[in-house]
């Protein structure tokens, strides 16, 4: 087209436009105008050199993408891009819709993927884009699913798993345009892997509903969904039901039950379907055996878990790092160190390389066992692979230095992590600071607490009732109920652990009172005092010569449903001996034996000399006496407690 020929519609629109005519054939006018520009081969240019660009708004472009007579869809694409980026006028959804079937009828699939995130990009619901798209098709008379289709996969692709399937469901009861069965195939696998299982069962309801037939690929996300939930033998169903209908397993459908049948345990059975599979003509892969040797080994059956590797190279399948990392970490569990160096060295001589997960399962066994110089050596030597450690190598190192009672060390380890630019978990410091206050460096595991609070991380209960007994261990009681004042104002929730913490050291320093302040706000808060709590108490007023008071908490403890243990009865017994109550003593005695709690030495013991203090000769060689009967053998404070008591008797 010629500039004379712009000339032209310029001029007409110049004297249209003085004359009255309605917005509507205004409109019309336009639309004449560009459709014919855009089937001209340097449409841009023609459209850019003339001003009909002014004269656009939503309705003509609409009107454009509607009647669609331009020969080239590309175009079209170009034009509205052109029209929503660099012109920004507004568009309404069904010019999207139009947009996008056009496209799809081309098949033109990535230009309508584009148009289709422009849709969701405009913020109206799903529900709105999907009515527009299918009444938009029901119009044109659109030959395809495809739209449908890519609106659902656009929905998947930002993670916006319930709009997809709610499309889906929308989809089907229109009864339209019902996406095919890899679509239906791959949203239901995308479900399963969002953990979406509620949302899962109402899309293969409506695919049913649609009548798509479920294929082999259908049937291994049932059973992965069945198994998901720990509906084993419904999993196990499904795997007969498809062979009933025709529906060849294939060894996805078998890794599936395979790993779902080893994650409950059942690993023998897990082992039969293998054998199964093969006699039907279905071939292991090297996954099938990584599942089997992971299961094996976390049933401490490592040893049969190496034969399936010898199996493994007998069917021309080489074992990879991940079959290997299993064996080591299952030989390691095992304490077999030496296997699982043997199982190393093989690795390295059949070409394959180790990898982070095989190191860690080696720097964890090594440190379990307290071989801190060999788990070092390690470090040094996945660095010099160049295997970067990370954050769960550190772990266990530090809890190996932990276990030795090293926690210096642990403390240099977590700054070499971060020298690493590997971030502490949780876990990290919570074991760090357990070692701490069990070394009683409460300066230092302070000091870790706070770089834990400054990296953003959010202490746990744990890490809370760590720290609050290491200082009530110290006696630096204000320390501790500031932590405890600190949890709760966090939103972290004091349990029965965290509060017998408090109580035990509180009551074992004779602060009965501000023991009893927290046992309140302990049953204000909803929790039940355990046998721990009680004992504390017990023990605290037993102690403190308060008789009536420990036979209170000991009568309150009974009426709970709570049974004490040999440790409250030789308390309780102890404490009415120091008060010279000889009778309560005898009685508490009879009633340890008569619930069936067995006195050990030390109640013996304390009994003796309870009795041997109050001048009792008689009855402490009575308890003597049962003592032997009870096979028990007497020790130095039992004897001298006697003869304590013989002594003061002859005098």
């Amino acid at each position: 087209m010629t500039i004379t020929r712009i000339s032209r519609f310029k001029y007409k629109r110049f004297c249209t436009s003085s004359s009255p005519i309605s917005k509507q054939n205004d409109n019309e006018i336009v639309v004449k105008e560009i459709t014919t520009l855009l089937n001209q081969s340097d449409w841009q240019y023609l459209i850019e050199s003339s001003q009909i660009t002014q004269k656009l708004n939503p309705d003509v472009v609409h009107s454009i993408l509607q009647h669609n007579q331009v020969n080239d869809p590309k175009r079209l694409f170009s034009f509205f891009d052109s029209v929503y980026f660099q012109m920004g006028i507004p568009l309404n959804l069904h010019s999207f819709s139009y947009l996008a079937i056009i496209l799809c009828d081309s098949k033109l699939f990535s230009f309508a993927s584009a148009v289709i995130d422009r849709m969701i990009g405009t913020r109206k619901s799903h529900s709105e884009i999907l009515e527009s798209i299918l009444r938009c098709n029901r119009e044109r008379n659109g030959s395809g699913v495809f739209v449908t289709e890519i609106l659902i996969d656009r929905y998947k692709k930002i993670s916006r798993l319930d709009e997809a399937a709610s499309v889906f469901s929308g989809v089907v009861k229109d009864g339209g345009l019902v996406p095919g069965l890899i679509c239906c195939n791959t949203l239901l696998k995308d479900l399963l892997r969002g953990n979406r299982v509620d949302v899962f069962w109402k899309v293969y309801n409506a695919m049913l509903e649609a009548k798509v037939a479920p294929d082999v690929y259908t049937y291994n996300s049932l059973i992965k969904a069945h198994f998901m939930v720990g509906n084993v033998k419904e999993g196990k169903t499904l795997l007969f039901e498809m062979e009933e209908k025709g529906c060849s397993p294939n060894p996805v459908t078998y890794n599936v039950v395979i790993g779902g049948l080893c994650k409950i345990g059942a690993v023998d059975e897990a082992f039969e379907l293998k054998k199964s599979m093969i006699a039907k003509g279905v071939f292991p892969d090297c996954f099938t055996y990584s599942i089997l040797v992971d299961g094996f080994c976390k049933k401490k059956r490592a040893k049969e878990a190496k034969l399936m590797l010898k199996e493994m190279y007998d069917m021309n399948l080489k074992p990879d790092k991940f079959v290997y990392s299993a064996l080591i970490d299952g030989f390691m569990k095992q304490f077999d160190i030496g296997e699982a160096f043997r199982l190393k060295d093989e690795m390295a001589a059949n070409g394959i390389g180790l990898n982070i997960y095989t190191y860690n399962a080696l720097i964890s066994g090594v440190c379990k066992v307290g071989e801190l110089e060999t788990a070092k050596v390690l470090l040094n030597e996945m660095i010099a692979m160049r295997i970067n450690p990370d954050t769960q190598t550190y772990n266990y190192l530090i809890e190996g230095v932990c276990r030795e009672h090293n926690a210096v060390m642990a403390y240099e380890l977590l700054v070499d992590m971060k020298k690493r630019n590997l971030t502490p978990t949780v876990y990290t410091y919570g074991v760090i600071i357990s070692a701490l206050c069990r070394d009683r460096d409460l300066q230092r595991a302070n000091k870790v607490f706070e770089g834990m609070i400054s990296s953003g991380l959010k202490p746990n209960n744990v890490i809370y009732t760590t720290l609050i007994k290491g200082h009530v261990q110290e006696s630096k009681f204000e320390e501790a109920i500031n932590f405890l004042k600190e949890m709760k104002e966090k939103g972290v929730v004091p349990d029965v652990f965290c509060y017998n913490s408090l109580i035990i050291g509180l009551c074992k320093a004779k602060k009965m009172e501000d023991a009893m302040t927290y046992l309140v706000q302990m049953s204000a808060s909803g929790l039940k005092p355990n046998e721990y709590t009680y004992g504390a108490f017990i023990q605290g007023h037993s102690k403190a010569g308060e008789m009536q008071a420990a036979d209170k908490y000991f009568q309150e403890m009974l009426g709970c449903g709570l049974a004490p243990n040999d440790v409250i009865y030789t308390v309780l017994i102890d404490g009415h001996c120091r008060e010279g109550n000889i009778k309560e003593a005898f009685s508490t005695f009879r009633s340890m034996l008569g619930r069936g709690v067995l006195p050990d030495l030390k109640t013996y013991s304390v009994f003796i000399h309870g009795l041997a203090r109050n001048g009792k000769i008689n009855e402490a060689m009575e308890v003597f006496s049962e003592l032997h009967d009870k096979g028990l053998v007497p020790d130095f404070f039992t004897y001298s407690s006697l003869i304590s008591c013989f002594c003061k008797k002859v005098t």
